[in-house]
Order: structure tokens, then C-alpha cells, then sequence
């Protein structure tokens, strides 16, 4: 039975990047963490859903917010091109002003467009290490800065990957991503603050063709993908009282995929 006491612990905030469609992965970790008791502000960039083959999701960005508040959550939805260097502080700047200080830092956005060695432009290379590389550390250098939680209550999520054969940027820009966030936690440990990478696998949100989402099943034991709520389960997990122990670390969730 929850006291009167208990209901007054006000709730931390965790900023959720990349969370721009109700079936993606950012959406299940909003979802799950203001379940598990947060309030939860996100960023979304439109532009970028606007080039990819599954187009902008009308009234995405309402909907997750009404997800979030029906589990009893304080929102707030920022939209930020994070390949401005200008943008994690900006974005840090509103959430602050709307909803208080971060506690949880989970990032999920990103750059992905398919290209290999020999059809890579410039001009895309340094958009995925803007956006996957340098977008990351910028977020953690300003919750670095203004984190001024408990000592041991602080985290950091970030969402990699290992793809790299014909998605040379991307996995690329995703494995520097991997070494910022690792490098956080021994920079932030005076902070009390986690850093973990997580690598959810393939996860289906509506992106694989027919032949890849085949292939995939095939491949892992379980005979299925993944979906958002598994990562979010670990994420959660991670940014509970009890993954306080977990730092440092490039966890792989991938349901058994070599």
C-alpha cells in the first residue's frame, strides 16, 4: 500500500532523444521509464523523418505525449537538429526551464542513411558524426555540467550499433558514439553518474524490407526481432536504483544474434 509519504517523492526527469515515431525504440523508453515513475522530455526532429522511406508520422509527437502523461508523467517534447553544435545546450536550456533539472540522460537519436566504403559522399560522413558522435558528447558534456543530483543517481544510456558492411557512416559514427559514452563514466564517476552503451540489435520498427526482417528471424535463436519493449526493459533496468552497478559497459541485447 503506498503511504502519503511516498507519494510526495517527486519524480526525476530523464531526457529521451530521438523519439519522433510511436513505434520506434526512444518511444518505448519514454513509455517504460514514465511507467516506471519519471517524467520524461524528449526531443524529435522532423526533417530527418522527412528523408527517411517511412515518412513523418502525423501526430506522433501528441500521441507519445499523452502515453506518457496517462501514466503520470510531466512532459515536454523538443524539436532539435542535433547536427547544430548549438542544439544540446538549447535543448537543455528548454528542459530545465519546463520541467527542472535531468537525471537520466538516454540518447536515441541518430543519423542512418545505407552507404559503403566507395559510395559514402563527404558531405553524409560528417552528418552522421555530427549528429551520432558529436551530438553525444555535446549532451553529456552539458549534463556533465549541470548535473546536480545525489551522488550515485545520475545515468547515462546511449543506443549503438555494430552495423557496418554498406552502413559505413553509420556504424562508424555509432562505434566513436560507444567510446564517448564509455569514456563518461570514469570522467563522471566523481558524479556518482553511469554511462553505459547499449546495442539493441535488430530491432523492427518499421524499417526492414520483407527479405532482411526474414533473414534476421532466421538468425537468432529465438526466432523473432526484437521489438522496443525489449530494449526499454533493459533500459529501465539501467536506470533503476538496482543498475546502479552497471557502469561502464557496451551491453549487447540482441537476442542470441551472432
Amino acid at each position: 500500500m503506498t503511504t502519503a509519504h511516498e507519494t510526495d517523492v517527486p519524480r526525476p526527469l530523464a531526457l529521451v532523444t530521438g523519439v519522433g515515431r510511436t513505434a520506434g525504440i526512444g518511444a518505448g523508453i519514454a513509455s517504460r521509464l514514465a511507467a516506471d515513475g519519471w517524467n520524461v522530455a524528449f526531443t524529435f526532429w522532423t526533417p530527418y523523418d522527412e528523408r527517411m522511406t517511412w515518412g513523418v508520422e502525423p501526430g506522433a509527437t501528441g500521441a507519445i505525449t499523452e502515453a506518457l502523461a496517462a501514466h503520470g508523467a510531466a512532459t515536454a517534447a523538443v524539436e532539435a537538429d542535433l547536427s547544430d553544435p548549438d542544439a544540446p545546450a538549447s535543448v537543455f536550456d528548454e528542459v530545465e526551464r519546463r520541467l527542472g533539472a535531468v537525471t537520466a540522460l538516454v540518447m536515441c537519436h541518430c543519423e542512418s542513411v545505407d552507404s559503403g566504403l566507395l559510395d559514402t559522399t563527404v558531405e553524409s560522413f560528417d552528418r552522421h558524426f555530427a549528429v551520432n558522435a558529436r551530438a553525444t558528447w555535446l549532451l553529456i558534456r552539458e549534463y556533465g555540467r549541470r548535473f546536480t543530483g545525489a551522488h550515485g543517481t545520475g545515468r547515462i544510456v546511449a543506443l549503438t550499433s555494430d552495423h557496418t558492411v554498406g552502413n559505413l557512416p553509420y556504424g562508424a559514427s555509432k562505434g566513436a558514439l560507444d567510446r564517448i559514452t564509455l569514456a563518461a563514466a570514469h570522467e563522471l564517476s566523481h558524479l556518482g553518474v553511469t554511462a553505459n552503451a547499449v546495442n539493441p540489435g535488430p530491432v523492427d520498427t518499421g524499417w526492414m524490407s520483407a527479405e532482411l526482417r526474414e533473414r534476421m528471424v532466421g538468425l537468432t535463436p529465438l526466432g523473432r526481432l526484437g521489438t522496443p519493449h525489449d530494449t526499454a526493459n533493459l533500459v529501465s533496468f539501467l536506470c533503476s536504483p538496482q543498475g546502479q552497478w552497471i557502469n561502464g559497459q557496451l551491453l549487447m541485447s540482441n537476442g542470441g544474434l551472432g
